[in-house]
C-alpha cells in the first residue's frame, strides 16, 4: 500500500514539474520566437494523451465483438462491431478527446438487448488507430468515413469532442436518426481559450496558433462553432451535460439544446465530464430516448435570453 501511494505521489510530482517546465518554455519562447512557440503549442493542443492508447490496449474484448479497420485520411482506423449493421439498425458510439471507442462497453449489452447492432471506433491518434495528431476536422472526417461505410445510423451516441464532431458530420450523404450528445463542446475558440489559460500562453500567440490549425486542416477554428451548424439539423437529439463539468461548461451543452430545433436537455449534477458517460441513470435515460420516450426538457430561447430558460 505504501509503495503504491509513493508511486502515485511521484507521478503527481513529475506531472507538476513537467507542466511547470512547459509553461516556462512557452513563456520564454513567446518572447524570443513567438511563431515557432505558437506552432509548438498548437501541436501540443492536437496531441492526444498517451493514456488513450494504454487504456485501449488494456480493454477486455468479448466473444461477440468483431475487430476490423478502415483507411481514412491516410490513417488506419480501428473499428469494433457487435451484431450485423447490414441487417440490423445500428448505433454508432463516438468517443471524446484522448479517449477510445471501447470506453462505451457498458452501453453495448443494453443496446444489443434493444435489437441494435453496435459500432464504435478509435479516432486518429487514439486507441488502436494510427496517427500522432488529431483535430476536430479530422474527428469529423473519421465519423463520416465510418458512418458512410456502415450506412445511416439508427442512433448515435457521442461524448465530448466526439459530440461536436458528430453534429458537424451530419450531412446529405450520411445521417443518424436520433442522437445523444454527452457533454459536447460548442465552440473551438472557447476550447482554445481554455488551453491558453491552462498553459499560461500569451495572447500574442493566438493568431499564429489558429494559423497552424487552419494550415493543417483547411478550416479556421472560428468555423468550428456549433451554433453555425445546429439550426439546419432536424433529428431528435438529447443533450446530456453536468452542471459541475470542469472541462466543458454546462452552458456549451445548453447551447446545443437552444439552437437545435429537435433537441432536449437533460442536466445532471455531481457526475463531472467523464463519469457521466458510465452513469447507470444516464444510460437508462438515453435508452428510453432511443425508444421514443420524451426525456429531458425543451429549452426555449430568444436573442434576449442568451442562456435560454427551461
Amino acid at each position: 500500500m505504501a509503495t503504491a501511494a509513493s508511486s502515485k505521489n511521484s507521478t503527481i510530482v513529475r506531472n507538476i514539474l513537467t507542466l511547470g517546465a512547459l509553461r516556462a518554455g512557452f513563456a520564454i519562447g513567446g518572447v524570443i520566437a513567438p511563431r515557432r512557440t505558437a506552432r509548438r503549442a498548437a501541436r501540443l493542443f492536437a496531441t492526444p494523451f498517451a493514456s488513450s492508447r494504454s487504456r485501449a490496449r488494456a480493454a477486455q474484448f468479448d466473444a461477440e465483438m468483431q475487430r476490423m479497420s478502415l483507411r481514412s485520411g491516410g490513417r488506419t482506423i480501428a473499428i469494433y462491431v457487435w451484431g450485423d449493421p447490414a441487417t440490423q439498425p445500428y448505433a454508432l458510439l463516438v468517443h471524446g478527446w484522448s479517449s477510445f471507442g471501447l470506453r462505451f462497453q457498458p452501453w453495448v449489452s443494453h443496446l444489443r438487448a434493444l435489437g441494435y447492432a453496435v459500432v464504435t471506433f478509435d479516432q486518429p491518434g487514439h486507441g488502436n488507430s494510427s496517427g500522432d495528431l488529431s483535430t476536430l476536422p479530422e474527428f469529423i472526417d473519421t465519423v463520416q468515413a465510418v458512418g458512410r461505410h456502415f450506412g445511416n445510423a439508427a442512433l448515435a451516441v457521442a461524448h465530448s469532442f466526439g459530440g461536436a464532431a458528430m453534429c458537424m458530420a451530419l450531412d446529405e450523404s450520411w445521417h443518424a436518426d436520433r442522437l445523444v450528445l454527452i457533454a459536447p463542446p460548442a465552440d473551438m475558440i472557447a476550447a482554445a481559450d481554455r488551453f491558453f489559460r491552462f498553459m499560461h500562453l500569451g495572447s500574442g500567440l493566438r493568431e499564429p496558433f489558429y494559423e497552424w490549425c487552419e494550415q493543417r486542416t483547411g478550416v479556421h477554428p472560428r468555423d468550428m462553432q456549433a451554433f453555425r451548424h445546429l439550426a439546419a439539423l432536424g433529428q431528435p437529439a438529447l443533450i446530456v451535460h453536468d452542471l459541475g463539468d470542469r472541462e466543458v461548461p454546462w452552458e456549451e451543452g445548453e447551447c446545443y439544446a437552444r439552437h437545435w430545433p429537435g433537441a432536449r436537455m437533460l442536466t445532471t449534477n455531481g457526475l463531472g465530464h467523464n463519469r457521466i458517460v458510465d452513469d447507470a441513470e444516464v444510460i437508462d435515460a438515453a435508452l428510453r430516448f432511443a425508444c421514443g420516450e420524451t426525456v429531458g426538457e425543451r429549452v426555449v430561447s430568444s436573442p434576449n435570453l442568451p442562456y435560454g430558460i427551461v
